[in-house]
């Protein structure tokens, strides 16, 4: 089931709110993953030169995009050469991130030249600074190497990821362009309220990851009764709760059944009480590394 749900970013550029999330899939593992999310209708991929398997997101978009070229053309197996529904690379909206051994202007430059060729792509749609690493002093002087990507059109926007109030307020003082998206771990058992605030003020959206704290929060007493009351999954709970608050988020999923199940969440609507309810729940409990601790 395709997601309806699109937000705007500061510049203007739309992005469906749900995602489909990368981190620790096999490179092997990750065109087929792709492919078969692509098929459910997801249409957001995020990945990280990090993550190792930006080759294998490309094939898996370059695929879709390909088999549709295919079939337009009539050239593809069984091909009449009428028009079909099919996907494009405008279709398609594309995560990645500059890691933290390549923090700088000229090495950032270089190093999503790297990423880009990995994915096969001409330009990206977000590029985020993976970690602040505040210890190194660079996150300014990479993001300024971001702006520049931004200007030449090789990026649609960009953004930081694990990006503190402290460091925020330090990038703001210097950087041109604001950043569209903070990507921070949050769960209903790390809510980042602040955090969340803050962007509000600054016109910078919300990005989750681990949305569902790695599995922990799917068996909080309190998700798996409101599991019971929407007779929907654990997983499905959280996920609304998200989209609810505003936030964008990016579920993984190493099954063709995870996959379908975590954008089923278009449906239903979670009642204020039950909202406030999970509000409760914060414990300030990380299953991540604090972005301090992070050089």
């Amino acid at each position: 089931m395709r997601s309806p749900a699109r937000l705007a970013l500061n510049n203007g550029v739309q992005m469906e709110a749900l995602g489909f999330g990368l981190y620790k899939v096999p490179p092997q593992d990750a065109d087929a993953l792709v492919a078969t999310a692509l098929g459910e209708g997801y249409r957001r991929f995020d990945t990280a030169a990090m993550y190792g398997n930006e080759v294998g997101v490309g094939r898996g978009i370059g695929g879709a995009i390909g088999d549709a070229a295919e079939a337009n053309t009539g050239t593809g197996a069984g091909g009449s050469g009428e028009s079909v529904h099919t996907l494009s690379r405008e279709d398609v909206f594309v995560t990645t991130k500059v890691w933290n051994d390549d923090q700088g202007y000229d090495t950032t430059l270089r190093a999503f030249d790297t990423s880009i060729s990995n994915l096969g792509l001409d330009y990206v749609d977000l590029y985020l600074i993976h970690w602040p690493c505040a210890g190194r002093g660079l996150f300014v002087e990479t993001y300024k190497a971001m702006e520049t990507l931004y200007r030449e059109g090789k990026v649609r926007a960009i953004g930081v990821s694990n990006f503190q109030p402290a460091h925020l307020e330090e990038l703001m003082q210097k950087a041109e362009v604001v950043p569209a998206v903070n990507q921070i771990e949050l769960h209903p058992w790390l809510q980042q309220t602040r955090l969340r605030t803050l962007h509000e003020q600054l016109g910078i959206r919300t990005e989750a990851w681990s949305p569902l704290g790695r599995g922990h929060v799917l068996a909080d007493p309190a998700i798996l009764a409101l599991s019971e009351k929407y007779d929907r999954t654990p997983a499905q709970i959280i996920l609304r709760w998200h989209l609810q608050l505003g936030n964008l988020v990016i579920p993984k999923a190493s099954s063709a059944g995870r996959i379908k199940e975590n954008i089923a969440v278009f449906d239903f609507v979670l009642d204020d009480a039950d909202m406030d309810g999970i509000a409760g729940l914060e414990r300030h409990h990380r299953t991540g590394s604090h972005p301090d601790n992070v050089n």
